[in-house]
């Protein structure tokens, strides 16, 4: 019994508690890979593809946190921020008037082989929505809505679509 006793006694001695620094989130370091071998045959490593964006849940589907760079911009948009929800980009037009952006963003997707979904508006407040399906299920959801004397561009662009 007394050895039983003594043995508690010591791996409980044994036992530390540790609490998380404040510096526990920095990156820890890697051990460097393996060096070839003499004689060994070497590849050369893939370059690194191009980073991709995060994705967002969002009430329609799950989108793309940005738009690839082919997708098509209606003239002289600029990025902007509304504070209206997720979006791929939210983009102003300026004095453009909705119906025309939509329009522009229509008929570039049929050019490019998509098929129109649906087409809403003009709704109360002025704005309309244009769906539009890709391959597989790709979707993509462009929203435009006039806002103060500037028409606002909304897209979601679904985490289906390919992302090049």
């Amino acid at each position: 019994m007394f050895l039983v006793a003594a043995a508690l006694t010591v791996l409980t001695g044994c036992t530390t508690t540790t609490t998380p620094s404040p510096t526990s989130n920095l990156p820890t370091a890697t051990p460097a890979p393996p060096t070839a071998t003499p004689g060994q045959n070497e590849s050369p490593s893939p370059s690194p593809g191009p980073t991709r964006p995060g994705q967002t849940d969002t009430d329609w589907e799950r989108i793309w946190d940005d738009t690839p760079a082919g997708f098509p911009a209606y003239p002289a948009v600029r990025p902007t921020e509304t504070g209206q929800g997720p979006a791929s980009a939210v983009l102003d037009a300026g004095t453009a008037q909705p119906a025309q952006v939509t329009e522009f963003y229509r008929s570039a997707f049929a050019a490019a082989g998509f098929t129109m979904v649906s087409r809403d508006g003009p709704r109360e407040d002025g704005s309309y929505e244009l769906i539009v399906s890709g391959q597989g299920s790709c979707h993509i959801r462009i929203t435009t809505a006039p806002l103060g004397g500037s028409t606002i561009i909304m897209i979601m662009y679904g985490v289906q679509c390919p992302f090049t």
